[in-house]
């Protein structure tokens, strides 16, 4: 089991495959306070995101062409929700599309993402979506945006590199990991009040570890009563994930707070205590709120979670689109991060059929 320990590591160093070094990027926060003007586009636009779709009554044809890599080749939903939310705004729209999707899985290698960008580029698309995750994608994002072509659309990355200034992609899109991150903390702390030996599941090494993970390390930092016990990357798989936290509870049996970065691992590690009778002795996290963490919820496997309002995602990037074969992009900001609720197992029933009829009002 390719099990990588990283506790004092993670605390003192970005990852070694992670997306920026020496902060080459602006959190999204600091973004909108370097750029101001981007305050009011990306206000009006998330008004526009929970709005129905107005009709689209030009003439347009052909098509608009679009190609989809994503990592969706894992439990969560988020990224097949994202395709459906995608899809069927632009068919509420009434704007004429293609879609061609390519999967693969979060720990696929370089090469393998390359081969399916290269397929994915012969096919002429008018906008790309793609996601970077690691210092390695750097490379393949900066030759599209050197071609000018197809408009790259980056998902699920809400920080714009410093390091491509002007030359920017088309648009960043996604849901602030720092900004979920956070919430979580908040939520966390309270229910722990503010005490927890704490094992730290990391997915693979990256920028989203980075800012799930480390974020979450930094934000406890100054509270003594949150101890770091152990750290893994689990590559995003759920039996690594598993067999982490057999590890760590028989090496560090005080631990009673399991933070995981995604929802394959918050599976695994939940699988894992349960089996040991430690279900009800450890806290668990999920992170997103899909439907498999939903479901884990009303089991009592998870204890809560923070939800992305996921099809927020889809609906930016149809209407990013839309307002660029409009004519009109700039009235698009750089950058949109959708809406978060935190859950927890108290729930009220209510409240969450209300937060799963916005999440997942196109891709039911």
């Amino acid at each position: 089991m390719r099990l990588l320990f990283t506790a004092l590591l993670s605390m003192l160093l970005l990852s070694g495959g992670s997306l920026a070094r020496g902060q080459d990027y602006w959190t999204y926060r600091d973004y909108l306070k370097a750029f101001p003007e981007q305050r009011q586009l990306t206000d009006a636009f998330a008004a526009r995101v929970r709005q129905p779709a107005l009709p689209w009554h030009s003439s347009r044809t052909p098509p608009v062409r679009i190609a989809m890599l994503t990592p969706d080749a894992q439990i969560s939903d988020y990224w097949s929700r994202n395709r459906l939310s995608l899809s069927r705004r632009l068919q509420e729209i009434g704007l004429p599309y293609s879609l061609k999707s390519y999967s693969f899985q979060p720990a696929t290698t370089l090469r393998q993402q390359e081969a399916l960008l290269a397929k994915a580029l012969n096919s002429q698309p008018d906008y790309l979506i793609f996601t970077v995750n690691a210092l390695r994608h750097r490379v393949l994002v900066e030759k599209i945006i050197a071609r000018g072509h197809p408009k790259l659309i980056l998902m699920n990355i809400t920080t714009p590199l410093k390091s491509w200034a002007k030359r920017q992609p088309f648009f960043y899109v996604g849901f602030d990991h720092r900004e979920g991150t956070r919430l979580l903390t908040e939520t966390i702390a309270r229910m722990t009040g503010a005490r927890a030996n704490y094992l730290m599941l990391y997915g693979t090494q990256g920028y989203v570890s980075q800012a799930r993970g480390d974020e979450f390390i930094r934000l406890t930092a100054n509270q003594p009563g949150f101890a770091l016990r152990q750290a893994f990357y689990t590559d995003v798989e759920r039996n690594k994930a598993r067999q982490a936290v057999q590890q760590a509870l028989t090496t560090a049996p005080d631990i009673n707070l399991v933070y995981a970065c995604t929802t394959d691992i918050a599976l695994g590690a939940a699988e894992s205590l349960r089996a040991q009778g430690k279900k009800d002795k450890v806290l668990l996290n999920g992170w997103g709120g899909g439907s498999a963490e939903l479901d884990a919820l009303a089991r009592g496997d998870l204890d809560l979670t923070v939800m992305r309002m996921n099809d927020d995602n889809g609906v930016a990037m149809a209407e990013a689109i839309r307002l660029d074969q409009e004519g009109k992009a700039h009235r698009l900001p750089q950058v949109y991060s959708g809406d978060f609720a935190v859950i927890d197992r108290h729930t009220p029933a209510d409240e969450l059929e209300r937060l799963k009829a916005h999440a997942f009002r196109y891709s039911r």
